[in-house]
């Protein structure tokens, strides 16, 4: 018997340091990896929300994590649309780098190369688990997808584990989920058909079939009729895979929470995009007319209450003390975006964009200087931070949190600046509309002479486009309302060479002024 003790003490020894060993590189990657959300909404302004100075909005789940975390008050999408946004935060690259970065229909390729470096993807090397909940809008496919097979590459092949995802937008088809590249639901005697080029034969649309029409459309918005809304192209068949448009905010909602719950005992990403306030508006009974201001101020109030819903399963499964949230949107207010839904005529006193000129397609600030929030329960202390910086820096910075030695070409690691430690910002920052960019350095921002109409016809917004440089020093006007190109030739000449350091010189569709 003492012989056999003695031959496993050596074994019982190994494995007890073993398992130390073990214990401690678990303890090590807790502490080291936190999980991670981005909570991305869609087209809602910097002036939306209470906590950015909203009077007529009240927006208490929001408000949590600006008042309790830090509120970004120079924080930036890439761009003042959604899709060029959408691949700037994810893959930290500038989206005029990629000409294919522009708002995409629904049948658009995948725009992001799968072998290019993403948050997901970096995050997974690392021995996370990655999720996205949500609106992609990034392209699927080779741009010749059958919907009725899996679709791919998609992002389940940009590094996430886990995709329950709406093609491109809620005013797009196909106006169905996906899941890991499947049609949710879909069946398959009653194949989906899509085009963005002509319909299908006995199919009604919103151009020829108002009587059918819940929503009227204004401008673009006159394709297939799906739950009595017209949308941007043509859709047969997949009746029984079609959302729902007012469950869709509950919808998401509940797979977020599901991946949470089953994704707790390591450590995750979840990418949470969700569709609001973006059109169509469509809220749920709960929250229809609760606002006063029509549905898209009503879809504002259920995306704050889906987060705090959202931010109470993270409570109740133990993980606020281990979670980095980081909340923000894709781009700027816009109030009449393709359908008559009263957002213009029952606006009354709100400022979706707060003191700040121009919306969503704008070169001016409110296009893409958005709410920007980053919370993280006992580690981050609360404050307001003026440091600037953009979302293409969290590809870096995420990087640095989790010990990678990944690194963005645009993005700056800026850590310290997001959870508070340091208010050390980036020093310039190229943003875009459009795919026409303008350039932010410290309290200046120059917008070089670009063709094209200065307010857009539809949308009733200023496009920020002149036959003149614009320099502006928004420390002393963030409004933009004194443009200082003639006045400051010296600051002028010199944020242009700073710019076509960064851009290059082949970037305006106008001759170029000369200056003097």
């Amino acid at each position: 018997m003492g012989k056999i003790i003695k031959l496993l003490l050596p074994a019982i020894v190994i494995g007890m340091f073993t398992a130390c060993q073990s214990g401690n590189k678990q303890k090590t990657v807790t502490e080291k990896n936190p999980n991670i959300v981005i909570i991305y909404l869609d087209d809602l302004g910097y002036g939306d929300l209470s906590s950015y100075g909203a009077t007529e909005l009240v927006t208490p789940n929001i408000d949590a994590l600006a008042n309790g975390g830090i509120r970004f008050t120079n924080g930036y999408a890439t761009s003042s649309t959604c899709t060029p946004s959408r691949y700037g935060l994810l893959t930290g690259v500038y989206p005029w780098r990629n000409k294919d970065a522009k708002i995409l229909p629904g049948t658009a390729p995948l725009i992001i190369d799968t072998a290019q470096m993403t948050i997901p993807k970096m995050l997974k090397s690392q021995g996370y688990h990655t999720g996205i909940v949500g609106k992609w809008h990034l392209g699927l496919g080779n741009g010749h997808v059958d919907w009725n097979q899996r679709v791919s590459p998609g992002p389940n092949e940009l590094g996430f584990n886990d995709a329950y995802i709406m093609a491109a937008t809620q005013d797009r088809v196909p106006t169905v989920y996906i899941n890991n590249g499947y049609v949710d639901n879909l069946d398959p005697n009653d194949p989906i058909e899509i085009s963005y080029k002509q319909n299908f034969e006995g199919e009604p649309t919103g151009k020829e079939n108002p009587e059918l029409l819940s929503l009227k459309w204004h401008h673009g918005h006159n394709n297939s009729i799906i739950n009595g809304i017209p949308r941007i192209g043509y859709m047969k068949g997949g009746v029984a895979a079609k959302w729902s448009d007012i469950d869709m905010a509950d919808h998401f909602l509940g797979k977020a929470q599901e991946y949470v719950k089953a994704h707790k005992n390591e450590p995750f990403f979840l990418y949470y995009a969700m569709q609001q306030p973006h059109v169509p508006r469509t809220p749920h009974p709960r929250f229809e007319g609760k606002s006063g201001m029509g549905p898209r101020g009503d879809v504002i109030l259920e995306a704050d209450w889906c987060i705090g819903e959202f931010m109470n399963t993270l409570k109740e499964e133990g993980l606020l003390e281990n979670t980095l949230i980081v909340f923000t949107s894709d781009n700027g207010p816009v109030l009449n975006d393709g359908y008559y839904d009263d957002a213009v005529e029952k606006i009354g006193k709100h400022a979706p964009s707060g003191e700040l000129r121009g919306g969503k397609y704008s070169l001016f600030e409110a296009g893409t200087r958005v709410p920007f929030i980053t919370y993280w329960k006992g580690k981050i202390e609360p404050k307001i931070s003026d440091a600037l910086v953009c979302q293409i820096d969290l590809l870096s910075s995420l990087s640095v949190l989790v010990g990678s030695e990944t690194k963005g070409m645009d993005s700056e690691n800026l850590l310290d600046v997001f959870i508070g430690k340091k208010n050390v910002d980036r020093k310039e920052l190229v943003i875009e509309a459009s795919t026409k960019t303008a350039f932010r350095k410290g309290d200046w921002i120059m917008i070089p002479p670009y063709k094209g109409q200065a307010i857009s016809k539809f949308v009733n917004i200023e496009l920020g486009n002149s036959k003149k440089y614009q320099l502006y020093n928004l420390k002393e006007d963030i409004g933009q309302k004194n443009n200082l190109a003639d006045l400051n030739k010296d600051k002028l000449n010199e944020m242009i060479a700073s710019f076509e350091a960064v851009r290059g010189t082949d970037y305006s569709n106008t001759e170029k002024l000369e200056l003097k």
